[in-house]
């Protein structure tokens, strides 16, 4: 039986609209404790706005928004602080700035949150760099000298620099090549167990969805229409998601799940 205490994130009747657009429409979902929920939907879906609207980034019409059991909207602004270091965010193309190294990158939000001298500042970046396999020499480096591969781990050691609970990926894997992908979601599912950090985590990689997700959550109409298992999404009759895992590619990765799926409706 599910209860409160495993909830991590609990968002309901959730509406965005930019201008007379409506993006998300009393939209729900659960996030719990300990998994690693996939997102997917259609580009403009809401996939991200979803996440940054959570993140308090993108404002919304209506509905609550809950983060460990405290409807995120009263709390005071030292509480609501306190609540946004308790979340790392790694955005689409890692988002480092381009000005700053590898180590100045992870080091800023430790700058403006926690008060540490310059060793331990020093020394707890090296650690997130280790964390997340990037080799110590990349420390001094500039974001541009980085392959796709190393920019997302170190933009996963920025998000990780203030011990968050739960992880928020955007996209994680895109751009790189299947062995480098295959790699990154090893690394997610490591830190996972780890850290015990809760993940959600934005993605189109259907290999992804098949070897790090513990659920999947669907979005369309502005809708969560779907969410489970691989095999609850499989199963699903909702057009889109049938379209979604039943295309030329979703059969090359799905194909066996997909006739078992087949043989037992039948």
């Amino acid at each position: 039986m599910t209860t409160d205490k495993d909830v991590a994130i609990s968002v309901r009747s959730l509406d965005v609209a930019f201008d007379d657009k409506i993006i998300l429409d009393h939209l729900d979902l659960d996030i719990m404790r300990g998994e690693i929920l996939g997102v997917i939907g259609a580009s403009g879906s809401g996939k991200s706005v979803l996440t940054r609207t959570i993140l308090g980034l993108v404002p919304k019409r209506s509905g609550t928004i809950e983060i460990f059991g405290q409807d995120i909207d009263p709390l005071p602004e030292a509480e609501r602080r306190v609540m946004e270091q308790r979340c790392g965010v790694m955005f689409q193309q890692g988002a480092l700035f381009s000005s700053l190294t590898i180590t100045e990158n992870i080091q800023l939000p430790m700058r403006e949150c926690l008060s540490l001298s310059p060793s331990l500042l020093a020394e707890m970046a090296m650690l997130k760099l280790e964390m997340v396999g990037l080799p110590r020499d990349a420390a001094g480096k500039y974001p541009a000298q980085l392959s796709g591969g190393m920019t997302k781990r170190a933009a996963l050691a920025r998000a990780l620099a203030l011990d968050p609970e739960i992880l928020f990926l955007d996209e994680p894997t895109s751009g790189l090549d299947p062995i480098a992908a295959d790699a990154f979601d090893q690394l997610i599912l490591t830190l996972k167990a780890s850290l015990n950090l809760t993940v959600m985590m934005i993605t189109h990689d259907l290999s992804t969805l098949h070897t790090a997700c513990d659920r999947i959550a669907a979005i369309a109409g502005g809708k969560i229409v779907a969410i489970g298992t691989l095999q609850d999404l499989l199963s699903s009759q909702h057009p889109w998601v049938k379209a979604y895992f039943e295309g030329e590619r979703g059969r090359t990765i799905f194909a066996d799940r997909i006739v078992r799926t087949d043989v037992a409706a039948a």
